[in-house]
Protein backbone atom coordinates (compact mmCIF):
# COMPACT_ATOMS: atom_id res chain seq x y z
CA UNK A 1 0.00 0.00 0.00
CA UNK A 2 1.40 3.42 -1.28
CA UNK A 3 -0.55 6.35 0.00
CA UNK A 4 1.73 8.51 -2.99
CA UNK A 5 -0.19 6.27 -5.67
CA UNK A 6 -3.32 7.01 -4.13
CA UNK A 7 -2.53 10.77 -3.88
CA UNK A 8 -2.02 10.55 -8.19
CA UNK A 9 -5.34 8.90 -8.29
CA UNK A 10 -6.96 11.94 -6.36
CA UNK A 11 -4.90 14.35 -7.87
CA UNK A 12 -6.10 13.06 -11.55
CA UNK A 13 -10.02 13.19 -10.12
CA UNK A 14 -9.47 16.56 -9.11
CA UNK A 15 -7.81 17.80 -12.11
CA UNK A 16 -10.00 15.71 -14.39
CA UNK A 17 -13.05 17.90 -12.93
CA UNK A 18 -11.38 21.33 -14.05
CA UNK A 19 -10.59 19.41 -17.88
CA UNK A 20 -14.34 18.54 -18.38
CA UNK A 21 -14.15 14.91 -17.14
CA UNK A 22 -16.02 13.37 -14.02
CA UNK A 23 -14.66 13.48 -10.73
CA UNK A 24 -12.51 9.64 -10.87
CA UNK A 25 -8.73 8.74 -11.50
CA UNK A 26 -7.09 6.06 -11.36
CA UNK A 27 -3.27 4.55 -11.26
CA UNK A 28 -2.44 1.26 -12.19
CA UNK A 29 1.50 0.61 -10.27
CA UNK A 30 3.81 -2.56 -10.45
CA UNK A 31 6.51 -2.36 -7.67
CA UNK A 32 7.23 1.31 -7.30
CA UNK A 33 6.62 1.98 -10.96
CA UNK A 34 3.64 3.62 -12.33
CA UNK A 35 2.09 1.78 -15.12
CA UNK A 36 -0.46 3.58 -16.60
CA UNK A 37 -3.05 6.46 -15.52
CA UNK A 38 -6.45 6.58 -16.48
CA UNK A 39 -9.59 9.31 -15.66
CA UNK A 40 -13.24 9.27 -16.59
CA UNK A 41 -14.13 10.91 -19.70
CA UNK A 42 -17.69 9.38 -20.52
CA UNK A 43 -18.95 12.60 -21.37
CA UNK A 44 -15.76 13.82 -22.86
CA UNK A 45 -15.88 11.16 -24.98
CA UNK A 46 -19.25 10.06 -25.63
CA UNK A 47 -18.26 6.52 -24.10
CA UNK A 48 -19.74 5.31 -21.33
CA UNK A 49 -16.89 2.78 -20.64
CA UNK A 50 -14.21 5.34 -20.71
CA UNK A 51 -14.22 5.29 -16.64
CA UNK A 52 -10.60 6.04 -15.06
CA UNK A 53 -10.15 2.42 -14.27
CA UNK A 54 -11.42 0.36 -17.31
CA UNK A 55 -9.18 3.44 -19.48
CA UNK A 56 -5.95 2.96 -16.90
CA UNK A 57 -6.10 -1.24 -17.34
CA UNK A 58 -6.41 -0.65 -21.61
CA UNK A 59 -3.64 1.68 -21.27
CA UNK A 60 -1.37 -0.73 -18.62
CA UNK A 61 -2.23 -3.78 -20.91
CA UNK A 62 -1.21 -1.58 -24.32
CA UNK A 63 1.99 -0.66 -22.72
CA UNK A 64 2.84 -4.04 -21.39
CA UNK A 65 1.70 -6.10 -24.08
CA UNK A 66 -0.58 -8.25 -22.13
CA UNK A 67 -4.49 -9.17 -21.24
CA UNK A 68 -3.13 -10.30 -17.81
CA UNK A 69 -1.90 -7.44 -14.83
CA UNK A 70 -0.93 -10.07 -12.41
CA UNK A 71 1.74 -8.95 -10.47
CA UNK A 72 0.38 -4.97 -10.60
CA UNK A 73 -2.45 -2.73 -8.42
CA UNK A 74 -4.92 -0.29 -8.78
CA UNK A 75 -5.15 2.91 -6.88
CA UNK A 76 -8.57 4.74 -7.51
CA UNK A 77 -9.93 7.40 -6.32
CA UNK A 78 -13.44 5.80 -5.52
CA UNK A 79 -14.58 2.05 -4.88
CA UNK A 80 -15.73 0.69 -8.70
CA UNK A 81 -18.93 0.71 -10.23
CA UNK A 82 -19.55 -3.11 -11.01
CA UNK A 83 -18.33 -2.55 -14.59
CA UNK A 84 -15.02 -1.24 -13.36
CA UNK A 85 -15.03 -4.27 -11.11
CA UNK A 86 -15.59 -6.57 -13.34
CA UNK A 87 -12.77 -5.18 -15.34
CA UNK A 88 -10.25 -4.90 -12.54
CA UNK A 89 -11.22 -9.10 -11.82
CA UNK A 90 -10.78 -10.12 -15.73
CA UNK A 91 -7.28 -8.18 -15.54
CA UNK A 92 -6.18 -10.16 -12.61
CA UNK A 93 -4.76 -7.23 -10.43
CA UNK A 94 -3.22 -8.53 -7.65
CA UNK A 95 -4.57 -5.55 -5.18
CA UNK A 96 -7.34 -2.52 -5.40
CA UNK A 97 -7.39 0.51 -3.04
CA UNK A 98 -10.02 3.27 -3.13
CA UNK A 99 -9.93 6.31 -1.51
CA UNK A 100 -13.61 7.43 -1.75
CA UNK A 101 -16.73 4.69 -1.16
CA UNK A 102 -19.78 3.80 -3.41
CA UNK A 103 -21.53 5.62 -0.91
CA UNK A 104 -20.24 9.05 -1.48
CA UNK A 105 -20.16 8.64 -5.04
CA UNK A 106 -24.03 7.45 -4.64
CA UNK A 107 -24.57 11.36 -2.48
CA UNK A 108 -22.88 13.24 -5.81
CA UNK A 109 -25.09 10.79 -8.31
CA UNK A 110 -23.08 8.36 -9.20
CA UNK A 111 -26.06 5.53 -7.64
CA UNK A 112 -24.50 2.42 -8.87
CA UNK A 113 -26.98 0.43 -6.48
CA UNK A 114 -29.51 -0.03 -9.25
CA UNK A 115 -26.83 -2.40 -11.33
CA UNK A 116 -26.04 -4.29 -8.52
CA UNK A 117 -29.62 -5.47 -7.63
CA UNK A 118 -29.97 -5.76 -11.67
CA UNK A 119 -27.51 -8.28 -11.72
CA UNK A 120 -28.66 -10.30 -9.09
CA UNK A 121 -32.29 -10.59 -10.35
CA UNK A 122 -32.82 -13.92 -13.12
CA UNK A 123 -33.18 -11.73 -16.67
CA UNK A 124 -36.55 -11.97 -16.66
CA UNK A 125 -36.91 -9.36 -13.83
CA UNK A 126 -34.50 -7.18 -14.91
CA UNK A 127 -35.60 -3.74 -16.21
CA UNK A 128 -33.77 -4.39 -19.63
CA UNK A 129 -35.88 -6.07 -21.88
CA UNK A 130 -33.90 -9.48 -22.31
CA UNK A 131 -34.50 -12.48 -24.30
CA UNK A 132 -32.66 -15.90 -25.36
CA UNK A 133 -32.65 -16.10 -29.21
CA UNK A 134 -30.57 -18.44 -31.52
CA UNK A 135 -28.92 -19.96 -28.84
CA UNK A 136 -27.97 -23.55 -31.01
CA UNK A 137 -26.72 -21.77 -33.52
CA UNK A 138 -24.51 -19.73 -31.15
CA UNK A 139 -23.28 -22.99 -29.41
CA UNK A 140 -21.19 -23.07 -32.18
CA UNK A 141 -18.56 -20.99 -31.48
CA UNK A 142 -18.28 -22.10 -28.55
CA UNK A 143 -18.21 -25.77 -29.60
CA UNK A 144 -15.28 -24.53 -31.50
CA UNK A 145 -13.78 -22.72 -28.80
CA UNK A 146 -13.61 -26.10 -27.26
CA UNK A 147 -11.98 -28.07 -29.60
CA UNK A 148 -9.40 -25.73 -30.44
CA UNK A 149 -6.23 -26.76 -29.40
CA UNK A 150 -4.21 -23.36 -29.52
CA UNK A 151 -6.15 -20.88 -27.61
CA UNK A 152 -4.93 -18.51 -25.33
CA UNK A 153 -6.85 -19.38 -21.79
CA UNK A 154 -7.87 -15.84 -19.94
Amino acid sequence: MNEAFMRKAIELSIDNVKNGGGPFGAVIVRGDDIIATGVNRVTANNDPTAHAEVSAIRAACEKLGTFNLEGCEIYTSCEPCPMCLGAIYWAHLDRMYYANTKHDAADIGFDDSFIYEEIALTPDKRRLVSRELLRDEALQAFRDWTAKTDKTEY
